[in-house]
């Protein structure tokens, strides 16, 4: 089986292959500015049929974690076109995953020193924001206590994220990815055991829901429907969210709204390999059925689960994030049957000691062999 290295139409945008790179947060970008060291990251990574970004705010308030590179000022978007030229000078795609973090925030992040914003002021119990833990020393810090939006807010919120998505687009991005998984600002709202609001936004399964696929009509408005895909992560437990009544049908109810729309993709996340609990058995059948679009899975596969999966018809793309870092050429490594690197955890974040340990100093297979 050699389903995951065969091309694949991305609704008009062709990849090389059917392995995507997943978002994965480095925290490594000085005055949130993507720089040289950004470019040969994302470069040394463009084997892959798709890759998708890092997580980038779409504004100030939308930061959670420091040294994240932005798309909200005209300097941050014009640092993203090198990075994007870089990768389709080998060939590859890039997405820009969209990013608000809601109440995963702390004030030393916000503007003003604000509270954070989410669906509703409760606070995320046990979770951790990557701020100032005094003045000039990051490191990871319990989240704010966050205000609820009001309903006047919420066209802002989403002007914001149309606003990062023209910007991408004009920073030569294939597409976007808007983040509605992990418990950031979309699941708060999604997420019935917290979002307890009595506007038009919270309650029902369409209002919980509403935010999201408003955010999705004005993004496919802005730039095109098929150049906008979505992450979700169904049952997450991430920063305290919490099983609730009808979570089964809210996703599932969400699988058939976008499968109204005509996305470049919907990405589920399984949180099992972050230390969550996984999807439930059978329910990545019912939402595939639901859901007959583009589908990206990401969570532990390997090249054999990789194809199986694409086999049977269950994924059209596969995402691989933690072995992207220490294999940069991951996918000629499984291609080949080569050997597959352990990464250094102790630098998969931050900026400490040098700028490219742990970021671009891992080296291809060929060149290790070499020497």
């Amino acid at each position: 089986m050699n389903t995951l290295f065969k091309s694949y139409d991305l609704a008009g945008t062709p990849l090389a292959n059917r392995v995507v790179m997943a978002p994965m947060t480095r925290a490594r970008a000085l005055n949130d500015i993507a720089d040289e060291h950004t470019v040969l990251y994302y470069a040394q990574r463009a084997s892959a049929g798709l890759i998708i970004s890092e997580g980038i705010p779409i504004s100030r308030e939308g930061c959670g974690y420091l040294f994240n590179p932005g798309l909200y000022t005209d300097e941050q978007a014009q640092a993203w076109r090198p990075v994007t030229d870089a990768v389709h000078a080998k060939g590859g795609r890039i997405f820009a995953q969209l990013w608000h973090v809601g109440r995963v925030s702390h004030v030393s992040l916000q503007p003003d020193n604000g509270a954070p914003v989410s669906s509703v002021a409760s606070v995320a119990a046990h979770s951790n924001a990557y701020a100032w833990v005094a003045k000039g020393k990051p490191g990871p810090v319990q989240a704010s206590i966050p205000r609820a939006l009001s309903t006047a807010e919420v066209p802002r919120i989403i002007a914001d994220f149309v606003s990062a998505a023209r910007r991408a687009i004009d920073a030569g991005f294939d597409g976007i990815e808007l983040h509605g998984a992990n418990g950031y600002l979309f699941e708060q709202f999604l997420n019935g055991a917290l979002n307890i609001r009595q506007d038009a936004y919270g309650g029902s399964i369409a209002n919980r829901q509403r935010l999201l696929l408003e955010t999705l009509d004005a993004l496919a408005a802005e730039i095109g429907s098929v150049r906008v895909g979505v992450r979700l992560s169904p049952f997450g437990r991430l920063f305290d969210m919490h099983p609730y009544a009808e979570e089964t049908d809210t996703w599932l109810s969400l699988a058939s709204a976008l499968n109204d729309r005509d996305l470049a993709y919907v990405h589920l996340s399984d949180q099992l390999t972050l230390g969550a609990e996984a999807i439930p058995q059978g329910f990545a059948i019912r939402f595939r059925q639901a859901y007959q679009g583009t589908l990206i899975a990401a969570g532990g596969f390997n090249r054999e689960l990789a194809d199986a999966a694409l086999e049977a018809g269950d994924l059209d793309l596969i995402a691989f994030g933690r072995p992207f870092i220490a294999n940069p050429d991951l996918v000629e490594r499984m291609q080949n049957g080569w050997p597959i690197a352990e990464g250094d955890r102790t630098t998969f974040y931050g900026i400490d000691g040098s700028p490219t340990q742990g970021y671009t100093d891992y080296r291809a297979y060929r060149a290790t062999v070499a020497n």
